[in-house]
């Protein structure tokens, strides 16, 4: 479903991602694991096209110039210089880091604004599914996000994500932040999703073990390069990796 090759990005003459090589199948939850700047967030940036429009920003305000090298193939595509809303438009939707949401706007306005490629039909039923697999959201629906805890917005963040209709969802750092008791929920979310809406989904996480249970593959990031990938087994059997990333 999809395939980066030979990313490499650059802010100035810093290397934020060093050769990448990643891939997520189709019906597939791929994680993603690094320490604090291994470059998830720019690897996430750039699958979905986000780094585009940052480099372009800094080109117009004369700030850090912005090297993005490398091709991402999606669905066979080569969508390596295709515009976000674009890459949107085909199923490609990034739920990004510390939730992001419209804090200024309720439960129910976030949610509808995610929807802005779907259609009515799809829209009500997405918004039906959101508050089937997230139900704390229900009675929330009227809250302004901004009230919200910190799980309650990383549930309304992937909802309002799933509205866009993906077929790839890409989640970076969902569990920043959280107590064990709500990651435990919005992992179980994400593995429903998956499992009931057939969406993949590549996640990026500090820390692996939480997410660890739910993974069919897994990439482990540090300093920009992908240094190890395999199976959950794989790694796991991996003493150096189970202390690094999954506390054991």
């Amino acid at each position: 479903m999809l395939e980066a090759t030979g990313l490499m990005v650059f802010y100035e003459n810093m290397l934020a991602l060093n050769n990448v090589n990643i891939r997520c199948e189709e019906n597939q939850i791929v994680g993603v694991f690094g320490a604090n700047s291994a470059g998830k967030s720019t690897l996430m940036y750039t699958l979905s096209g986000i780094m585009e429009d940052i480099k372009k920003k800094e080109e117009m305000a004369g700030g850090e110039r912005i090297t993005v090298v490398g091709h991402i193939h999606y669905k066979g595509e080569d969508i390596s210089n295709l515009k976000p809303s674009r890459r949107a438009g085909k199923g490609l939707i990034l739920c990004p880091e510390r939730r992001r949401i419209f804090k200024e706007s309720s439960v129910l306005e976030n949610l509808k604004i995610g929807g802005y490629l779907a259609t009515p039909s799809q829209a009500r039923e997405t918004m039906d599914y959101v508050f089937t697999v997230f139900p704390a959201l229900m009675k929330l629906k009227k809250r302004v996000g901004g009230f919200l805890s910190g799980g309650e917005q990383q549930m309304l963040a992937i909802g309002r994500a799933l509205m866009a209709q993906p077929q790839l969802l890409l989640l970076d750092e969902p569990l920043l932040g959280l107590s064990p008791l709500m990651q435990a929920i919005l992992i179980r979310g994400t593995k429903v999703i998956r499992d009931e809406k057939k969406i993949s989904i590549l996640v990026t996480e500090q820390y692996a073990r939480p997410v660890l249970p739910i993974v069919d593959y897994a990439f482990i990031l540090e300093n920009g390069t992908a240094v190890m990938e395999g199976t959950r087994q794989e790694l796991l059997n991996n003493p150096d990796v189970r202390a690094a990333y999954f506390g054991v």
